[in-house]
């Protein structure tokens, strides 16, 4: 999948793994390796099974169907979505330490990476979304770990600032030696960024390349033709139709 795949054990390997609940598959069917400075990226529509997916990997789920290995444990994680009680003042050195204790250095280091130590003492609040994420990037990498999933880490952030949240992250891959899986639902702004795409919904559609799978019919037809317009694009058969359960007719 990644070039440097010869020369590592992947950090993550599922082999076929799904999620079912209440009479349904969440998803099914999902292979993936991810390995050290390497960035792979989910998309998918909403309810395609992105989230469930990085779930799987965290351990937050359990397979019903299929593997998921891990030759690590020391996964980074930002949510699409972090539950705080707004109404407690709350400042960027609290926040840091709120999944565990962390040394001094550490938080001042992933501060300093993510570009944001000078808000150090600022309450929460007073943040904008593009600081918040760096701030959550920081956070979550402040134990150096070396996997990060990261499940729609620009949302909230403008145009500008999605650009350089990307290419961030990309200089996290490289500064910390890590493997990341980046969940997003719009392939325009990570294909820079990423090495591997894998396309979801409910299964894998299609993968590959950002420039390959951009130009896939299978990725085509879930984002419109809008999508054929923005990218470059060459003709793919799409040759499977998708069943209830999940599954695929030929």
């Amino acid at each position: 999948m990644q070039s440097n795949k010869k020369n590592n054990k992947p950090l993550v390997k599922m082999e076929n793994a799904g999620v079912f609940s209440d009479g349904r598959w969440l998803v099914r069917g999902v292979s993936l390796e991810i390995y050290r400075n390497s960035i792979v990226t989910l998309i998918g529509p909403n309810g395609s099974g992105k989230t469930t997916t990085g779930k799987l990997i965290l351990n937050i789920l359990k397979a019903d169907e299929g593997k998921v290995l891990h030759s690590t444990h020391r996964i980074g994680y930002v949510p699409q979505k972090i539950n705080i009680d707004w109404t407690v003042p709350l400042r960027v050195s609290d926040f840091m330490g709120l999944t565990g204790r962390i040394s001094q250095s550490k938080i001042n280091e992933a501060l300093s990476l993510t570009g944001v130590e000078h808000l150090y003492n600022n309450n929460l609040t007073n943040l904008s979304g593009g600081e918040f994420q760096r701030v959550s990037l920081a956070r979550a990498i402040a134990k150096k770990p070396d996997l990060l999933i990261l499940d729609e880490p620009v949302q909230g952030v403008d145009f500008n600032g999605e650009i350089k949240l990307y290419d961030l992250i990309k200089q996290i891959s490289e500064e910390i030696n890590c493997g990341i899986l980046l969940i997003s639902h719009d392939l325009n702004f990570v294909m820079s960024s990423t090495d591997h795409v894998i396309c979801l919904n409910g299964h894998v559609c299609c993968s590959g390349s950002p420039q390959d799978v951009a130009k896939n019919a299978s990725y085509i037809e879930l984002f419109g033709e809008q999508a054929a317009t923005t990218l470059s694009l060459y003709s793919h058969k799409h040759d499977h139709t998708h069943n209830p359960d999940r599954s695929i007719s030929k």
